[in-house]
């Protein structure tokens, strides 16, 4: 006979109030045009963040995104629609739209709706109208991107419409908004009120990036702004007018960093409510401690191609040379480039001056439209390791014949070990690998290298690669990726290799490439008008004792911040070997404070604000 469960009704109410519980606990759905979508650095920030949301909402959490069969084959994995979300997709298909189910395949393997934009296309031309006719956004004829942002937030409404239908009225519903292409559902959610608590985060205001680009007063000029009459002449109305329509829809707007809090409220004339800082997966990055022997290897990789670049015209220590890069979107201005150029000149002046013994190549990874690979680079590349292997051949038959004629009671001569093949093969690639033109800049052939501003002023900076110079500068414009003959590692590999990274960025609403440095143990230097700089500006003492260099930009002349910026570059390289590695040890200590789980408080107390505001 089966025991009898040992319940009484006071346990029996206990279960079933718990129950009702976990029924009444919020969803969240995060909104986002990078969703299972790389193009920028939102896409980083999703992605990053999944473990800290999974481990706090767990399957109340979904993130919604545009279909794309490209990426979703890679990133993607279909499965049949369960749980909340699954039940709204399914209600979602019955009213005639198209939506795949599944799981990101990234850390914490969060759910995932991928909204297909083709199964509304015949509605554009409506959808359009409605925008102009409800919130006076007026959407061109002939825009392809406007066009499929409009389609993604008409979608997106008719996805929470399906998940309200489902669910609301039971527990609260939190919708979380990323930019003005995520946020285009907001103006209609809020106009026919359905029950979603809006949270909206723009990461930089389109018009605040067009205007930093172009006005060197930008800061200066921010309260003085018209706003309508500046996104027209940059012709960008129509998505300027659609954040704002999301900025004021929503029920919590935030922003990443105060900078751009105050940017936004001058540009967007509206107070934000949140600054939600934005971090990274540390653990992802830790090594076990083992990220100096990383260091190590994977310098050996840019080695290679330092020494395939530079050394067929003249040779230097490579011991003493160190590895400076700066990366990013390709803005001249607003990253900084003009600044690091610059700093780099007055560094090369200044070591040159003291006689000090170091060199310092430093690389500029952006991404510019280009033909193909410089020639002379890949013949240099080649060579390089058509040496190597004739090399590696001579120090085998050396090494076999040495053995036996050894064991056999001889002294070889060492001629005697190599046959006359080698000897004629290492004599002719040798002569081959010799050039006597200066080594370029440039690793990629630009489409329009004559109106390139960053070459433009590594020239007129007199920065190209002579060989009494003590900095070097390669332009490589394009991704550092495993396929890449170049360097043939991934771009984190590449940052580890790397000595310290320079990003004194005059816009730049967040930061991630300084913050990607210090999550792999390697210096860098921002600056104060990015909105990490702030960050550890605001919150840590003494930071430059941690590896993180902030260089002053808010309210300091160009000449100024070059100075600094030079000085800072300088006591790096003068540093001893040893000084270097107990930095790069402190730069991995202060890692964990930047990580998901100590920096998503701030996103929690959001998301509990906005469910508060629509609960049943």
């Amino acid at each position: 006979m089966a025991a009898r469960a040992n319940t009484t009704p006071t346990t029996r109410r206990s279960a079933a109030a718990s129950s009702t519980a976990r029924k009444r606990d919020p969803l969240l759905v995060e909104v986002a045009w990078e969703v299972v979508n790389q193009l920028g650095g939102i896409y980083t920030v999703m992605r990053s963040k999944v473990p800290a949301m999974m481990k706090r909402w767990n399957t109340r959490y979904c993130l919604v995104g545009p279909y794309d069969p490209k990426t979703a084959e890679v990133e993607f994995e279909e499965h049949t629609p369960t749980g909340p979300f699954g039940q709204a997709v399914k209600l979602f298909r019955e009213w005639g739209f198209d939506a795949k189910f599944g799981y990101w395949l990234v850390t914490g393997r969060p759910r995932v709706v991928l909204l297909d934009l083709s199964c509304a296309g015949n509605r554009i031309a409506d959808i359009k109208y409605q925008f102009w006719k409800h919130h006076h956004v007026q959407m061109p004829a002939g825009d392809q991107m406007i066009d499929q942002v409009a389609l993604f937030g008409f979608l997106v409404e008719q996805f929470f419409h399906a998940l309200c239908e489902r669910e609301g009225g039971k527990r609260p519903i939190v919708g979380h908004f990323h930019e003005w292409m995520g946020g285009a559902a907001i103006p209609e959610i809020r106009r026919v009120n359905l029950p979603v608590g809006v949270v909206f985060t723009t990461h930089a205001t389109m018009l605040g990036r067009y205007l930093a680009m172009n006005d060197p007063w930008f800061y200066d000029h921010l309260p003085y702004v018209d706003w309508e009459a500046e996104a027209k002449r940059f012709n960008i109305e129509p998505q300027v007018r659609l954040e704002r329509a999301a900025a004021h829809g929503s029920h919590l707007f935030s922003t990443v960093s105060e900078v751009t809090a105050w940017e936004c409220e001058h540009l967007l004339q509206r107070k934000v409510d949140h600054v939600l800082p934005n971090a990274l997966n540390i653990e992802r990055f830790t090594a076990l401690h083992e990220f100096q022997n990383l260091h190590r290897k994977y310098k050996e990789n840019i080695n290679r191609f330092v020494m395939g670049h530079f050394f067929s015209n003249y040779p230097f220590d490579l011991d003493k040379t160190l590895y400076f890069f700066t990366s990013g979107r390709y803005e001249f201005r607003n990253k900084g480039f003009d600044v690091t150029i610059e700093s780099l000149a007055r560094l090369n002046w200044r070591l040159q001056q003291d006689n000090i013994d170091r060199t310092v190549v430093c690389f500029f990874i952006t991404k510019r439209p280009f033909r193909s690979i410089n020639a002379g680079v890949l013949h240099s590349r080649a060579v390089m390791e058509e040496l190597r292997d004739t090399c590696e051949n001579i120090e085998q038959q050396i090494g076999d014949r040495l053995f036996v004629q050894t064991a056999m009671g001889r002294v070889p001569k060492l001629d005697d070990l190599v046959d006359e093949y080698w000897r004629l093969r290492l004599k002719r690639t040798a002569a081959a690998w010799r050039r006597d033109e200066l080594p370029g800049i440039l690793t990629h052939d630009l489409m329009d290298d004559s109106n390139d501003d960053l070459l433009n002023a590594i020239r007129k900076c007199n920065l190209v690669n002579n060989a009494h110079d003590k900095v070097k500068v390669i332009y490589h414009p394009d991704f550092v990726s495993p396929g890449n003959p170049l360097f043939g590692m991934e771009y984190d590999q590449f940052v580890r290799g790397c000595h310290l990274g320079v990003f004194p960025s005059y816009y730049e609403p967040w930061g991630y490439t300084p913050l990607e440095c210090v999550a792999r143990g390697i210096p860098a230097i921002t600056s104060d008008l990015s909105g990490f700089g702030a960050y550890v500006q605001k919150n840590y003492e003494n930071a430059e004792e941690r590896g993180i260099y902030i260089a002053p930009r808010r309210f300091a002349s160009f000449d100024d911040t070059v100075n600094y910026t030079s000085d800072m570059m300088y006591d790096f390289v003068v540093r001893d070997r040893r000084s270097r590695i107990n930095q790069r040890n402190s730069v991995e200590a202060a890692a964990m404070d930047f990580d998901w789980y100590s920096l998503s408080a701030s996103y929690d107390k959001a998301h509990d604000h906005a469910a508060m505001l629509v609960s049943p």
